[in-house]
Parts: structure tokens; C-alpha cells; sequence
């Protein structure tokens, strides 16, 4: 079974997380660690008038069923088993990535659980995929991100396409998480992919 961690944190755009979530349950053969900020609580309640609570987490309040291929840490259990780097991963999503959590993990400081996981995939040359959500973005984030870029981090931000023919907003969701799933080689199938018009 392929083990992949999850993050989601307070930045716009808590859909992808959950959407990416409720994929990641339909196929069998993913162990999904889980592991969400207070911001991100917050922004799953603003959001998508979604209520959870992280000292008494119930998966069924995010999803609206239960799975038991997803494993929750509490964001403050610097002792759960992806804060080492011994416990092994395909590599980890945070999805939306905050670019307060980018600025964190750009620095190497560890103020929570999603930090201290996207660390110790860095440090293990372990696939780390970020989502960031912000416009119009500063120096400051554009110099954390190329920093993360540069030490093999996949920014992977929340721009969707337009050459399959959105016609709604999960289409533009899906979108974002093909190109997320893509980075692990997990085809969903969730949107028509470009196809190269045969020459006359």
C-alpha cells in the first residue's frame, strides 16, 4: 500500500484538499496520513460551512463518510510517525498551502505538524507538492517559493486550465487535482486530457 500525507491548511481554497481527499479514498491501495492546521479549520467552516475538530476529529465530518485508509495526526503531535523521517512516504500534499506555512517551511521552522512533514520530505528527498492560493503574491513569496523550487519542491499553484472545456466549478477543481495526482503518477480520469490534433 502506498502511504501519501495530506495537509491543509488556512489559505483559500480548502476544496482542493477535501476534493483531493475523497479521490484519494476511492482507490484502495493509498494509506493517506492527515493532518490539518487551526487555520485550515477555520477555513473549511468559512468556506464550506464544514465543522471539524481537531481534538476530537471524526473523518465523517469532513467527508461525510468514514474510510479507514485515513490516518489523522493532530497538528500539534510532533511525535506522530510523518515527523520522522524513518517512517516512510510516497511524499506529501498541501493543498491549500498557506503562504504562511511556505514562508515556514522555506526558513526550516517547524511551528506545527504539516512544517515539520514537509521538512522531513525535503531531507529526504522525499516528492513535497505545494498548493498555494494567493494573488497578487509579494517578492517575499516569490522568493520563498523559488527557494522551495530550487530545493525540489513542486509549487503547484491553484491555476486552472481552460483547454478541456470547463463548464463548471468542480471542472476547474478537477483540473487542479489531475495536476496534483499527476506529480505521484495517479491517473483519476477526472478531466478530459490535451490531445495532439492529427497534422492534414
Amino acid at each position: 500500500m502506498h502511504r501519501l500525507i495530506v495537509g491543509i491548511t488556512g489559505a483559500s481554497g480548502v476544496i482542493y484538499g477535501l476534493r483531493l481527499l475523497k479521490v484519494l479514498t476511492q482507490r484502495n491501495h493509498y494509506e493517506i496520513h492527515l493532518t490539518i492546521s487551526n487555520s485550515g479549520v477555520r477555513a473549511l467552516w468559512e468556506e464550506l460551512q464544514i465543522r471539524v475538530d481537531l481534538d476530537d476529529f471524526r473523518l465523517e465530518s469532513l467527508l461525510g463518510y468514514a474510510s479507514d485508509q485515513v490516518i489523522y495526526h493532530h497538528q500539534s503531535d510532533v511525535a506522530a510517525a510523518i515527523a520522522s523521517g524513518s517512517f516512510r512516504t510516497e511524499g506529501m500534499i498541501i493543498a491549500p498551502c498557506s503562504m504562511g506555512t511556505i514562508g515556514s517551511i522555506a526558513a526550516g521552522i517547524s511551528r506545527n505538524l504539516i512544517h515539520r512533514a514537509a521538512d522531513v520530505c525535503i531531507k529526504e528527498r522525499r516528492k513535497l507538492v505545494l498548493v498555494p492560493r494567493e494573488t497578487p503574491l509579494s517578492s517575499i513569496h516569490l522568493e520563498n517559493m523559488l527557494k522551495l523550487s530550487q530545493l525540489g519542491v513542486c509549487i503547484l499553484p491553484a491555476m486552472p486550465g481552460f483547454y478541456h472545456f470547463p463548464k463548471t466549478v468542480d471542472d476547474q477543481i478537477n483540473f487542479v487535482i489531475t495536476k496534483l495526482l499527476d506529480q505521484f503518477s495517479i491517473d483519476a480520469g477526472l478531466i478530459q486530457r490535451w490531445k495532439e490534433e492529427p497534422q492534414t
